[in-house]
């Protein structure tokens, strides 16, 4: 299984550009722009999620979401453990609660982005959540919810290895952000090996630091 939580590929190689996050260039963009439009019209969900049942869904009740839809939780709650992989615990009623507290935290982190940024990561999770660009672009025939840690971590390395910068930049983008809101967090320094959180994870991304 490759190894998504290595801080030292891509967090120090590629700098975070408070213009452009995902560093698309004209033809990505005008892509993820019509992608994100035509999700829209179709009925893809595109307001935050706001405040979760707790029991349903296994978040605080007592958050809200400022970003993320019901369908971007989904595909995090997808994507989590191929990312984090053995730092999470194995019981699942242990590793409910983590992955959820680091989906809220994703969400308070991203809401602290500035306007560019937030359009550009909105526009990648619409590419992953519409279903005819999950199929085609990212190769993924389930919904995120029936989606298997398996199936998620080779999603995962097909976009890494990609010879297409939209997908390296996309996979750079969902790893950074979940690795840096789950080591960022107070309770799980100790698994980073420092007292404190990680250089890279500070630098790379400030806004998750106390999210």
């Amino acid at each position: 299984m490759p190894n998504h939580l290595n801080p030292s590929e891509g967090l120090n190689s590629v700098s975070l550009n408070r213009r452009s996050f995902l560093r698309t260039g004209l033809g990505g963009a005008l892509f993820l722009g019509t992608v994100s439009i035509t999700a829209g019209l179709s009925g893809c969900a595109t307001a935050p999620a706001g405040r979760l049942g707790a029991v349903e869904t296994r978040m605080d009740a007592r958050y809200q979401f400022q970003f993320l839809t019901t369908e971007d939780i989904e595909l995090l709650e997808a994507l989590l453990p191929a990312i984090l992989g053995s730092a999470l615990p194995e019981q699942p009623n242990a590793r409910r609660p983590v992955i959820a507290g680091t989906v809220e935290r994703i969400d308070a982190g991203i809401h602290k982005f500035g306007p560019a940024n937030q359009k550009e990561l909105r526009q990648l999770f619409d590419l992953l959540n519409f279903g005819p660009t999950r199929v085609t672009v990212a190769r993924v025939w389930p919904s995120w919810r029936n989606v298997t840690t398996e199936q998620a971590d080779e999603f995962l390395e097909r976009w890494r290895s990609s010879s297409i910068g939209l997908f390296n930049n996309g996979y750079m983008a969902l790893t950074k952000i979940s690795n840096v809101s789950f080591y960022g967090y107070r309770e799980n320094w100790h698994l980073s090996g420092y007292p404190g959180p990680p250089e890279w994870a500070v630098q790379a991304l400030p806004q998750f630091r106390n999210a």
